[in-house]
């Protein structure tokens, strides 16, 4: 009976989940692994079984607040990305020049601040048809996706932002998105009004180019 009893309890402990101080280091080496943002059900699922991420990830947070490196959370997922402070020593002082056009930021800007919004509605904020080149290169650069369909005659397509776009620019969520201030500053807008508001676009702001200072800079 003793021995039965041994293999009882040796069975069991197969199933206990490991210290939390112990899922606190597989996370932190399962999220430095890994070339992505993983979601905490990604990560359980390479644990052990019983582990929590979920409580893991909050312990490993809490110990990394004031360090070189920060875990954050960008959408659903939890990634390790240098502390905003510090994102200076990370940038190159040069100056490039990217085709993106004005047309390109203000579909991008309509996309994040409406979502989920068909073509059709952004070319009714933006006053202007939406060239298939300005979406091509969007949904190329992984910033926007096609999101559900809606429910009205013709099912249209709509636009979403994707967790790569969050990631790229810091956002935990489209929540975080900046104000017209702060895209006023990053020399996003000009003084003329903001996107949804400005009907009278020119039809060839496609084939204009954005000077772009810096990596962090806003849609470079």
């Amino acid at each position: 009976m003793a021995e039965d009893h041994m293999k009882e309890e040796d069975i069991s402990s197969l199933f206990e989940a490991p210290p939390m101080a112990e899922q606190e280091r597989m996370v932190e080496a399962i999220l430095f692994a890994s070339a992505e943002p993983l979601s905490t059900r990604q990560i359980e699922a390479r644990m052990p079984h019983g582990s929590d991420a979920a409580e893991a990830l909050v312990y490993l947070r809490k110990r990394y607040e004031g360090r070189g490196v920060a875990l954050v959370k960008v959408g659903d997922a939890w990634a390790f990305r240098t502390a905003p402070d510090l994102g200076f020593l990370m940038q190159r002082e040069t100056v490039e020049t990217r085709k993106l056009s004005r047309a390109a930021i203000e579909t991008l800007a309509i996309i994040a601040y409406h979502q989920p919004v068909t073509r059709a509605e952004i070319e009714e904020i933006r006053g202007v048809s939406v060239s298939r080149g300005t979406i091509d290169l969007l949904l190329e650069l992984e910033w926007i996706k096609l999101g559900r369909r809606r429910m009205t005659p013709g099912r249209p397509v709509t636009f979403i932002v994707t967790q790569h776009f969050l990631d790229h620019f810091g956002l935990e969520s489209s929540r975080d998105l900046p104000g017209l201030k702060e895209l006023r500053a990053t020399g996003l807008l000009d003084n003329r009004p903001p996107p949804g508001m400005a009907l009278g676009l020119e039809a060839d702001d496609d084939e204009e180019t954005e000077e772009v200072r810096g990596q962090d800079d806003m849609f470079v």
